[in-house]
């Protein structure tokens, strides 16, 4: 079935987007709200540095510096890119995410095949997040008509500067109207929220990521994971106490929405697999499941985490819903859809991204 997901697997963004679009803005602002997480920054446009952290912070030696919160931040070209998400996925290195920022003339294909092609255990594609600028969204196509093919590739596009564009609400459906299924964000000064692209962890010290388990343990108090989400972005927490039909799981997760651009958790599928649990990552269209063993003790329940933008919660809710199933026995092939899209036993991924 391949190898298990561990709880130190650390999801790897793809920041990109071509020059001046606000990729070093928005990485800047992850990193002065990373709400308690640490996050390994990889910088491959060494010639043209802009952090402004970088300036301040204590060099570690090899291009890496610390950060004041924790965070890493190491200027690279993509001849060492494999090294450094090595050395920053490494559990001493103690990094909850990772975020590569590609130059704005790389070709973010390559960076996401080059992450998805890592046989390091201890990663997992995070998604491939599009900056463009809003005011300069014309020009821009006009210059580099590539990017059409970048946003059909990308998991979340970022539609920065949209306080400067005299037609917003026209360059936002342009915009979607060239993704894929992506979730589409406008924002100014690259703030988004970092929650949307990966867990913060709690104020308390803990090791390895933000676990689902956590998400729950908080579900009803003032801090919520779902409640520090801005107004443009949507969630929906799922709990069900029966197993879920697996091909009706598989016809909602293939048929999810567009701005759908998360979907996280763990899934009990009962009888089919009376064993193991399956820990579901989806970002973008990227999905994969780590069937691991139930852990001793532990309620088997499906816990679910859902994140976009502009979703309907409740529909999806319903959709969920119809997928429980507490039939007693098992359909032979009823796993098949699942199973493609577990990890295969070389480590290998079962889906590329488009050519």
């Amino acid at each position: 079935m391949g190898s298990s997901r561990t709880p130190q697997q650390i999801p790897v963004v793809v920041l990109a987007g071509f020059l001046g679009s606000g990729k070093t803005t928005l990485l800047n602002h992850l990193l002065h709200r990373s709400g308690g997480s640490r996050i390994g920054a990889i910088v491959n446009d060494f010639g043209a540095i802009e952090i402004d952290a970088m300036a301040v912070a204590g060099a570690l030696g090899d291009s890496t510096v610390s950060l004041g919160n924790g965070c890493l931040c190491c200027a690279v070209d993509a001849s060492e890119l494999d090294l450094y998400l090595d050395r920053l996925a490494a559990p001493a290195a103690g990094i909850d995410v990772i975020v590569i920022e590609a130059s704005g003339l790389a070709e973010p294909q390559e960076l996401v095949r080059m992450v998805l092609a890592s046989e390091h255990p201890g990663i997992v594609y995070g998604g491939l997040v599009e900056v463009v600028d809003a005011a300069e969204f014309d020009d821009t196509r006009a210059r580099h008509p590539e990017i059409d093919r970048h946003l059909a590739l990308a998991d979340l596009v970022v539609v920065n500067k949209l306080d400067r564009a005299p037609d917003a609400d026209r360059v936002l459906g342009l915009v979607g109207s060239l993704t894929d299924r992506a979730a589409v964000v406008p924002a100014t000064y690259g703030r988004i929220e970092p929650e949307f692209l990966f867990d913060c962890r709690p104020s308390r010290e803990r090791i390895g990521q933000l676990s689902f388990d956590d998400l729950h343990e908080h579900g009803d108090d003032d801090h919520d994971h779902a409640g520090h989400l801005h107004a443009g972005y949507d969630s929906l927490s799922f709990v069900a106490d029966l197993p879920m039909e697996p091909r009706g799981l598989m016809r909602f997760l293939d048929s999810r929405p567009e701005g759908l651009y998360r979907v996280k958790g763990y899934v009990d599928f009962g009888p089919h697999d009376t064993v193991n649990r399956y820990a579901v990552h989806a970002v973008g269209r990227f999905l994969r499941f780590y069937p691991e063993p139930w852990p001793p003790a532990t309620a088997r329940l499906t816990q679910l985490v859902l994140i976009g933008s502009g979703i309907d919660a409740r529909a999806l809710g319903k959709e969920l819903e119809a997928c429980k199933n507490d039939a007693p026995h098992a359909d032979e092939h009823g796993m098949w859809g699942v199973l493609r899209y577990v990890q295969g036993p070389n480590g290998a991924d079962l889906e590329d991204p488009p050519a």
